[in-house]
């Protein structure tokens, strides 16, 4: 059997990237996103733009879907798909880091939980399947933001609350961590959500490189850190090999 076209699944992470975005993308905002050379992303933009898939505005020289797509879904992956392929690395990635393990994806400008994993001892612990927490003060939430920035754009518009006195705040730190998240490809958060918790995260990727979701750790700022805040990176390791165990189940060729 012939193998998949590199072109036609990026093209397709393209028009689901802009489907899910409140606003229209630049290219280079397309080929950060999906960790493309500008020059491929605008070479596979202007192709859909032929065939009448995407559509530029000529005020801001940016792309939207166009009108020959009747319809595309906001979301090319179901949440359980996602779901029920994370499962059993998750439970790994929890047995072998010792800390709760969370997957999340996108949901109206917040993260939406859609898997737990309990720390594995006999502490009291409660299920936060179906949470949604705050994009700009998680490691999941920023990992999500780093590779979509449609939604990125929309919270830094809406104002960044604070939730401690670390939570990122201001539109130029985020858009400084977010960079970094993509050098990276993973990303911690040290008690910008709550007080003595921290945690690390890492992208999950489908079919094109797309971001699908964000899969991390967390847990007391001691075992995560060191005593200068900075996370233990075996853990950092465990993270991204999970990462990339379920991104490779969901169909990802990069990762």
């Amino acid at each position: 059997m012939p193998g998949s076209v590199q072109s036609i699944e990026r093209g397709a992470a393209i028009l689901r990237l802009l489907a899910r975005s409140p606003g229209r993308l630049g290219i280079g905002e397309i080929a950060s996103s999906l960790g493309l050379a500008r020059s491929t992303a605008h070479g596979i933009v202007r192709t859909l733009q032929r065939v009448g898939f995407v559509e530029q505005d000529e005020a801001t020289a940016k792309y939207q879907l166009g009108a020959a797509l009747l319809h595309l879904g906001t979301s090319y992956l179901d949440v359980n798909e996602l779901r029920s392929r994370a499962i059993n690395w998750a439970d790994a990635l929890a047995a072998r880091s010792g800390e709760a393990v969370r997957i999340g994806t996108v949901l109206d400008g917040q993260v939406l939980v859609v898997h737990h994993v309990f720390r594995p001892d006999d502490t009291l612990q409660t299920l936060d399947v179906g949470s949604l927490l705050p994009m700009h003060a998680t490691a999941l939430g920023k990992v999500l933001l780093a590779y979509d920035a449609g939604v990125a754009s929309a919270l830094q518009a809406g104002g960044l609350e604070a939730r401690t006195r670390r939570t990122i705040t201001t539109p130029r730190a985020l858009s400084r961590a977010l960079s970094r998240t993509r050098e990276v490809g993973w990303v911690t958060e040290v008690e910008e959500m709550t007080v003595g918790e921290a945690g690390v995260a890492a992208p999950i990727r489908g079919y094109g490189g797309l971001v699908v979701g964000a899969i991390g750790i967390s847990g007391a700022v001691e075992r995560i850190c060191d005593t200068k805040g900075q996370p233990n990176p075996v853990l950092v390791t465990y993270v991204r090999d999970a990462a990339r165990a379920v991104s490779r189940d969901l169909g990802a060729s990069r990762c």
